[in-house]
């Protein structure tokens, strides 16, 4: 490995602990088909893409889920059973960003909406007294507030580009593989999380602290 300047951070599976069967388990009470049919994590109907890129709004996203789910269900349903997957924020990922942060520039880059961004927010100030994710990240990309997403090579470029990174010189690390292949095809130095490993035994790993 050579000189690493830049780490890149996904946020779902690997700041915030998140638990996608438990939406899919919520939505299947409510719908007239298996959601699974629609959504998983690695992959998904067009409409959870739009959503995620910032191209249909949230009344729009769940007029459009309203086509799978039995008559009668509402939006505080749908936004309750969306916003399951999203868990806690433990105390040690936090102060890992913090002593990662006096060395490197670190980012957060990830595949988001609107509706969970007001859920992981109001959370995170709840649990932890932050209003938002900005104090540990020298910035934070959501794909629904730039029109991209992972794993298109668009997204990591934009966010090399923006902030003069050299791609050698950066980790990306995601609990996604497609999202590593993605990262991996601009050149970035990527490492895919384990569901049973927590990010902070994959920075000792790597050296970085």
């Amino acid at each position: 490995m050579g000189e690493i300047k830049n780490i890149v951070f996904d946020l779902g599976g690997v700041i915030i602990n998140l638990d996608i069967p438990r939406t899919i388990s919520e939505f299947n009470k409510l719908s007239t088909k298996p959601f699974e049919s629609i959504y998983t994590q690695l992959q998904q109907s067009p409409i959870f893409d739009l959503f995620d890129k910032g191209q249909i709004s949230e009344s729009d996203f769940f007029l459009q889920l309203k086509d799978h789910l039995k008559e009668g269900v509402t939006n505080t349903q749908m936004k309750e059973a969306w916003n399951a997957m999203l868990l806690d924020f433990p105390i040690h990922r936090l102060q890992l960003l913090s002593s990662l942060k006096s060395k490197y520039r670190i980012f957060l880059l990830s595949n988001t909406n609107e509706t969970h961004i007001t859920q992981l927010e109001s959370d995170l100030y709840k649990s932890r007294g932050y209003s938002n994710l900005e104090p540990f990240f020298e910035k934070v990309y959501y794909s629904c507030r730039i029109g991209m997403r992972k794993p298109d090579s668009d997204i990591f470029k934009f966010v090399l580009n923006q902030n003069k990174l050299n791609a050698h010189e950066t980790i990306f690390i995601d609990d996604s593989p497609q999202h590593i292949k993605g990262a991996l095809n601009t050149g970035i130095q990527s490492y895919l999380l384990p569901r049973d490993k927590d990010v902070s035994d994959l920075i000792s790993e790597l050296s970085l602290l």
